[in-house]
């Protein structure tokens, strides 16, 4: 067996499901702390968070990553217990195989050979681990990176294990991400009969033209990097359910991804701007995700790029593409920031799984990393 298939099976067996970290952490630092890192455990709330670091000058690089994993589902669904950890067929099983813990083993394990031939690198090393990155990411990776700004503490580069690959491990790394900006609009009519409008005022009639109006609307249209800034309505719900009666209130939720083209308060001028020429009685109720962020160039890309040709003999794709992740707490520190992980086709569903012999593979490619970014 592999050391790295080793440590990503232990991780699985501990159900980890958000908020919950199930001893993730504390395994992980048991082994970070055996070769030289200082941790430091940093709870927020009910999350479990810690930062451990390896070195006492120089550029730092941190593997950012989470330990908690999202729900099952029904257990009869999978093939195998989600968290009894199942090699079938070249594929190892489980909650978590993919997003995130197999990256997390690649890269204690990767360090850990790192640290073996080169006890005294240059530069310093990194893990900041939470257990709220599946859930409302309000007392993890953004709690942590207050922690480290308040210690003077400054990210140069940081690898987030996010499994980014598309076809096979390496083919794409994520350099960005678009911002995510949410909204609760509520707009008020005045309720009443359906047989005598005039005396009501129906505020989903109202806002229709509105709506049109904002899913017609182009907001930029992107850049090399991010694709052109979308709005998509998720959500509408009004009325009582009774075919007789004109509603009083109509609720529509939507969020908006965006690009480096625009900013989350430019959407918002000109949102509220089409609500009010359209003459709505309407609040509107926003909430900021996070911003975009871009890591077009640099040393960090550089590692990565030359760390998967060597392993894999690709040549990777530089891609913005999906949601959101971590690293949106990150980037703003100035710290390039990419995401590499294994294959995500199967994260989040069920029977996730990831290919076994990409977890070696990828701790050679995070210790090639090293290696590029640490090595005089």
């Amino acid at each position: 067996m592999d050391d790295t298939l080793d440590l990503c099976r232990e991780l699985i067996r501990r159900a980890s499901v958000t908020p919950e970290d199930a001893g993730c952490q504390a395994l992980m630092m048991q082994r970070l702390a055996a070769i030289g890192f200082v941790c430091t455990p940093l709870p927020f709330g009910e999350v479990e968070n810690f930062w451990a670091v390896r070195g006492d000058s120089g550029p730092l690089l941190v593997f950012a990553g989470h330990t908690d994993v999202v729900p099952t589902g029904p257990l009869e669904a999978w093939d195998s217990p989600p968290f009894e950890p199942t090699l079938r067929e070249g594929y190892l099983y489980g909650r978590g195989a993919a997003d995130m813990k197999g990256s997390l083993a690649a890269m204690i394990t990767a360090c850990e050979a790192f640290v073996a031939a080169n006890p005294d690198h240059s530069g310093r090393i990194g893990f900041l681990i939470t257990s709220d990155e599946e859930g409302p990411a309000k007392d993890g990776t953004v709690r942590v990176v207050e922690y480290l700004q308040q210690q003077g503490e400054q990210i140069d580069w940081c690898l987030v294990g996010e499994p980014s690959s598309t076809q096979q491990l390496g083919d794409v790394v994520k350099n960005g991400r678009r911002g995510s900006l949410g909204a609760t609009l509520t707009v008020r009519g005045v309720q009443g009969h359906i047989a005598y409008p005039h005396l009501a005022d129906n505020p989903i009639h109202r806002a229709l033209p509105a709506l049109h109006a904002l899913t017609s609307q182009v907001w930029d249209r992107g850049n090399a990097f991010f694709p052109p800034t979308s709005l998509q309505i998720s959500n509408i719900q009004g009325g009582t359910g009774a075919t007789n009666v004109i509603p009083g209130e109509l609720t529509v939720v939507f969020n908006f991804r965006f690009s480096t083209e625009v900013t989350a308060a430019r959407l918002r001028e000109r949102t509220e701007a089409i609500l009010d020429a359209h003459g709505l009685d309407y609040t509107i109720d926003w909430q900021l995700s996070g911003e975009p962020f871009l890591t077009a160039a640099g040393n960090l890309v550089e590692a990565a790029v030359a760390s998967i040709r060597a392993e894999t003999g690709l040549e990777t794709e530089l891609s913005t593409a999906g949601g959101t992740s971590d690293g949106r707490f990150i980037a703003p520190t100035g710290a390039q920031v990419l995401e590499l992980g294994p294959v995500n086709a199967t994260i989040h569903k069920r029977n996730e799984c990831v290919l076994a012999d990409d977890l070696p593979r990828l701790s050679r490619i995070y210790r090639g990393l090293l290696e590029h970014l640490l090595l005089d």
